[in-house]
């Protein structure tokens, strides 16, 4: 394959799949492909809404009329794609309310691919899976829409997404790939196709499943190390001391690991450790400190309403009909994302107390939270608004300006969740 001739479609346009389609559109034809035709429309408009591109940068490459040699052309039509001959999948890979996979979006995706494939081409998956998934779930269907056989007349890799949401720092091209094939020579290619973009270079996985496997246990990782501390953050408040105090101290040691207590949401380390834990269950064992730290991870919501709730009774405010301000929704700071957000937790559990809760967030679209969550949001403080407690969830660089003086009550708490205020002003962190 002549990669330089190379025509590549991006299956999938969101958080993952426009960077890589506008990184790549810089040297190559590039169709990307999403169902939602609201997001294609806002991106032929020349609009990112979730600000991962720059209006100006995918402006740069955007072939409206896809009549360029190089550049993206976005589309919702399947038949835009047939003059292919790289195929790269980045759909999401979420879990249900059972906390079990669902490939569903991975499949349509194939389905698609499969109607239009052709002898020679290469689909790449990126969205993240447990090992096994590309070949022993996805090859199979692209086989049976093609009518054609894997490795003799089509072939497959899989190079996992590391995009971080929201980092204008570690973009797509700065952030080292792993790469792999479902042959040596196609593992080849593929690495020199991402290679041709990614300044960061790229590691070639010796297959396809050890590439799945190094992705997955990427945020399984991070996830087991954050339960650790938020265990340790529940331990060191029943004893009276400052668990970021610790954290500061045991830092100064070369070899200690840098993490902090908080809630983890998002479409990655909340997700992906099932993954694992479900193909684990399937091979007949049983995961154990994988689905502990997800269980203490998915507690903290609670446990943060539950403290806050205490606070405020130690002060003697009336908990019935109070008013609690919440800030942030989104995942992370200074991010619209707000997939698998765990601020619904805190939201949930002070709900049962039959108190008045307000949610600002500047980031969040508050139209998509409401059709999403049911939730009314804010994008700034109500004015004339006096709260007995705020929870201050995620760490917007706005909410640090926050004069909680002129919002508060004379006696009302505050929980900072993510130890980003002034020890002086707050009742409580984790």
């Amino acid at each position: 394959m002549n990669l330089e001739e190379s025509k590549i479609a991006i299956i999938g346009l969101g958080y993952v799949g426009l960077p890589l389609a506008v990184a790549f559109a810089n040297k190559y034809k590039v169709i990307g492909f999403d169902i939602n035709i609201e997001r294609i429309d806002e991106l032929n408009l020349g609009h990112d809404r979730t600000l991962e591109v720059e209006d100006g940068l995918l402006n740069s490459v955007l072939d409206t009329d896809n009549g360029k040699p190089v550049g993206l052309h976005v589309c919702a039509n399947k038949e835009a794609i047939k003059k292919c001959n790289i195929f790269i999948v980045t759909v999401p890979t979420p879990t249900d309310r059972h906390n079990r996979p669902v490939l569903t979006p991975m499949i349509k995706s194939s389905e698609i691919i499969g109607g239009v494939l052709k002898k020679g081409d290469i689909v790449i998956y990126e969205s993240t899976v447990y090992p096994g998934v590309t070949e022993d779930e996805m090859v199979p269907i692209l086989e049976k829409v093609s009518g054609m056989r894997f490795n003799q007349d089509f072939y497959c890799g899989y190079s996992p997404e590391r995009i971080n949401p929201g980092d204008k720092e570690h973009t797509v091209t700065k952030i080292l790939k792993v790469t792999s094939g479902s042959t040596a020579e196609i593992a080849e290619v593929v690495d020199q196709l991402y290679k041709s973009i990614i300044i960061a270079g790229t590691h070639k996985a010796p297959s396809i499943k050890v590439a799945e496997a190094a992705k997955v246990i990427e945020n399984s990782q991070r996830d087991i190390n954050i339960a650790f501390i938020n265990e340790l953050s529940k331990i060191f408040n029943l004893m009276g001391i400052d668990t970021a105090e610790v954290l500061e101290a045991a830092g100064t040691k070369w070899n200690f690991l840098s993490f902090k207590p908080g809630l983890v949401g998002g479409h990655c380390i909340g997700v992906d450790p099932y993954y694992l834990a479900q193909k684990a269950q399937e091979i007949g064992y049983h995961s154990e400190i994988i689905l502990a730290g997800r269980r203490l991870n998915d507690s903290m919501g609670k446990h943060v309403a539950s403290e806050t709730i205490k606070l405020m009774i130690k002060k003697g405010i009336s908990i019935q009909h109070s008013k609690i301000l919440i800030l942030g929704f989104t995942f992370k700071e200074d991010c619209p994302d707000f997939r698998n957000t765990r601020v619904i937790d805190i939201i949930k559990e002070l709900l049962t107390y039959d108190v008045k809760i307000e949610v600002v967030d500047p980031w969040a679209n508050s139209e998509e939270v409401l059709n999403e969550y049911g939730i009314l949001i804010n994008n700034e403080i109500v004015k004339n608004n006096s709260f007995d407690a705020a929870i201050l969830a995620v760490g917007h660089q706005k909410f640090k300006k926050i004069k909680f003086s002129n919002v508060m009550n004379d006696k009302a708490v505050i929980y900072d969740v993510k130890g980003v205020l002034d020890k002086d002003i707050i009742d409580g962190r984790l």
